[in-house]
């Protein structure tokens, strides 16, 4: 299977005046097309950060980036946004939804700024798919927090990403609400085929993925092809 991303001896300093945070440093690790990947790790470990650089919504400080055999590291901020429109699909924690916009309208941006064609129709298909598609003119503060996360997994997909980055995808949700995004996002991901990476404090989520790499302290501790891990 080819490589889709590549992490090579990443590192993420932040300045504050004279003083300089270390949140990420030393990271490897590459995912082969088709791996289902959970990053956990204590509060404050680096995770979003480093979710937030593998998709290239950050620079990096030093190391590299390759996602699909392109080197992120080197390209401007426009040119990544590019290769985000084209490879990759993100969930946010808080939804980030376009508060202006219907649920239907925020699963057509993606498809729009691609230039596709019958984005309308492709994006009733997928909110049919998670369940909303009567809420489709529904702006987002007309909808509950579980149905946005829906909304958001619908745009997410709407792209056909080659891989899909989750930032705490249930976070925000109570369990029964948090179980049912979570059975749509791998039944999604499964009928798509899309690597996926996600970002979680929920063990028993991420002993549902293939792998579990595990970071404290903006470093990689464990890479594991199980589902048993035990967090502090």
């Amino acid at each position: 299977m080819p490589t889709i991303l590549h992490i090579q001896d990443l590192k993420k300093t932040y300045d504050s005046g004279d003083r300089h945070l270390t949140v990420l440093q030393g990271i490897n690790f590459s995912l082969q097309a088709g791996d289902v990947c959970s990053i956990v790790g204590p509060s404050g470990s680096g995770k979003t950060t480093l979710l937030g650089l593998c998709a290239g919504l950050d620079r990096a400080s030093s190391g590299s980036v390759i996602l699909n055999g392109i080197k992120l590291d080197s390209l401007s901020e426009d040119e990544r946004a590019q290769v985000r429109n084209k490879y990759v699909g993100f969930i946010f924690q808080n939804f980030q939804l376009i508060p202006t916009l219907t649920a239907l309208e925020n699963v057509m941006v993606p498809m729009e700024l691609r230039g596709e064609r019958n984005v309308q129709q492709q994006a009733m298909e997928l909110l049919a798919r998670v369940g909303l598609a009567e809420r489709h003119d529904h702006y987002p503060t007309q909808l509950s927090g579980g149905e946005q996360q829906r909304v958001s997994l619908a745009r997410a997909f709407s792209n056909k990403p080659t891989i899909l980055f989750a930032d705490e995808p249930t976070g925000n949700l109570d369990e029964e609400t948090g179980d049912r995004v979570e059975k749509l996002l791998f039944d999604l991901n499964h009928e798509a085929g899309t690597t996926l990476v996600l970002v979680t404090h929920d063990l028993d989520l991420a002993a549902k993925t293939d792998r579990i790499i595990r970071i404290k302290g903006g470093t990689v501790v464990s890479d594991q092809v199980t589902s048993i891990v035990n967090d502090e």
